[in-house]
């Protein structure tokens, strides 16, 4: 297959990385090191296994494990030899799993061997799936074949417009859809990421966020690979592990969704760890309390923080707040990335004032193609030229960003919409309150009723009374919550995103 020369594609970014810094380290994971060349030599190799399987361009290939240097290889081989990239959700089991695996119509399956029964329990259910392929720990597993032997002269298969991966919704509050991203929508994205987190090759930053997750593989891992850095990789989000490689690695960029930033916060071992070597410090995913901001910004004057914002369908960073900006805006999550142009609309699609909320549209050459095999949600979702986000925001005349909610997660109490995040942001002001998520529960009298479901941090004790109070100081009584539980863990996906439909089904 002869490609276009101008062609540009996630193979083409390793390519030119292993071209221009070959004997530089790519990629350090569990006492591993793989220098730019390495890493390139093991994607040709299982870029070649999978092929001689029988898998054709335009395959999709599953992935479903945790965070290792055999799941990025095995990404990057899916990229160079045309295949379709599939994350799953390592929590995923049962129905969930199956789901997932048989939408997509995966032909192989990429597992690590901790998970290998749980796949297992369902492989009668997966009649799309001809290859089960382990990740690691195996003698034929995808990192012994890649990682040995004599390097194969693989020429790459995909063009710019062909798919990469399909990054499945996180399915907070319906069932994910798969996004589909091509290759060339996944560069746009890698640009606009490289140039306002201002990501550089001397950054030596720590990827411990899952992979399977857009933030992680194509805000981080991708763009430092393609500015030639050494990406630190953990397996998860351990966070005295992330501590400690910080001060021992001398780690100097670390992205971390906030609800793993807001118990590092308060994790004993902060204090005696040396962070001076961390600059830059990224946050999103989820909304990130601000008080909890201000106190690690206060604690580290000399850490930037960056606030990324966005969604899978984008690829997903959309607008970031940068450390300068953080100061007048700390609520804001910034403005649009270079490749990306917004409005902020009513209910009927018109162009509302600045400071009013409204659902954020996008377009951008970083946007997926539509859902796979769902034309009805690509439809709602791709209308009048732009897409349509489903997030609640306000926008000011300079063009920043700040979110209310999504839109489904605004409560009707009384007839009167409440954004959730504002009940929320109150409640964290407490200081006995860990963790809160805000739904509406069903009521006779309020259509919807206001109601908090709060973690309380570690030896503290706080009654619903007088969170109830608490909150009555500070903000308009319609928007008091009605009702306060407490619960020992909030409950959420892998990438640090509520799940607020299980907390509305429980309610």
């Amino acid at each position: 297959m002869s490609l276009d020369p101008r062609t540009h594609t996630i193979d083409g970014i390793l390519r030119r990385s292993a071209a221009k810094s070959p004997d530089r380290a790519a990629l350090i994971f569990d006492g591993r090191t793989h220098t730019y060349r390495d890493l390139d030599a093991a994607v040709s190799r299982a870029a070649a296994h999978l092929t001689a399987l029988g898998l054709d361009a335009g395959d999709r290939v599953a992935a479903y494990g945790t965070n290792s240097d055999a799941y990025v290889i095995g990404f990057l081989a899916c990229a160079r030899a045309g295949l379709v990239h599939v994350p799953v959700n390592y929590a995923l089991k049962g129905e969930e799993l199956t789901y997932l695996v048989s939408q997509s119509g995966a032909r192989a399956v990429f597992v690590d061997p901790a998970l290998a029964g749980t796949l297992d329990s369902v492989r009668g259910d997966l009649t799309s799936v001809e290859h089960v392929v382990a990740l690691r720990d195996a003698d034929d597993s995808l990192l012994a074949r890649s990682t040995t032997g004599d390097v194969v002269d693989f020429a790459p298969r995909a063009a710019s417009t062909d798919l990469a991966q399909l990054l499945y919704t996180s399915g907070t509050t319906s069932k994910p859809k798969g996004a589909m991203m091509t290759h060339e929508a996944l560069v746009y994205e890698y640009v606009s990421s490289v140039i306002a987190l201002d990501l550089g090759a001397d950054d030596n930053p720590l990827v411990a966020m899952p992979l399977y997750h857009s933030a992680g593989m194509h805000v981080f891992m991708l763009p430092y690979l393609s500015v030639g850095a050494t990406v630190n990789l953990m397996a998860a989000p351990d966070i005295p592990e992330i501590l400690r490689r910080v001060e021992e690695d001398r780690i100097g960029s670390l992205f971390l969704a906030p609800t793993v930033w807001v118990p590092l916060a308060n994790h004993p071992d902060l204090d005696t760890r040396d962070l001076s070597s961390l600059r830059k410090a990224q946050y999103g995913a989820s909304i990130m309390p601000v008080t909890v901001l201000n106190r690690l910004r206060e604690r580290y004057p000399d850490l930037g923080f960056y606030n990324c914002f966005g969604q899978s369908e984008i690829g997903p960073l959309a607008c970031v707040l940068r450390p300068e900006e953080h100061a007048d805006r700390p609520s804001s999550c910034g403005r649009a990335v270079f490749f990306v142009e917004t409005r902020v609309v009513d209910a009927d699609g018109n162009d509302i004032a600045d400071g009013e909320s409204g659902e954020i549209l996008y377009r951008s050459p970083q946007l997926c193609q539509g859902y796979w095999e769902n034309p009805e949600a690509t439809a709602e979702a791709f209308r009048d030229g732009w897409f349509h986000s489903g997030d609640l925001v306000t926008r000011d005349a300079e063009g920043f960003v700040t979110v209310v909610d999504r839109i489904k997660d605004v409560i009707n109490t009384g007839g009167i919409l409440v954004a959730s995040r504002e009940v929320e942001d109150a409640l964290y002001t407490h200081p006995a309150v860990a963790e809160v998520a805000v739904i509406g529960t069903p009521d006779e009298k309020w259509i919807e009723a206001i109601t908090a479901v709060v973690v309380l941090r570690d030896g503290q004790d706080a009654t619903a009374e007088t969170l109830i109070g608490h909150v009555k100081e500070r903000i308009a009584p319609f928007k008091v919550p009605k009702r306060i539980e407490f619960v020992d863990a909030l409950p959420r996906n892998q990438s640090g995103k509520l799940l607020k439909r299980e907390l509305r089904t429980g309610a």
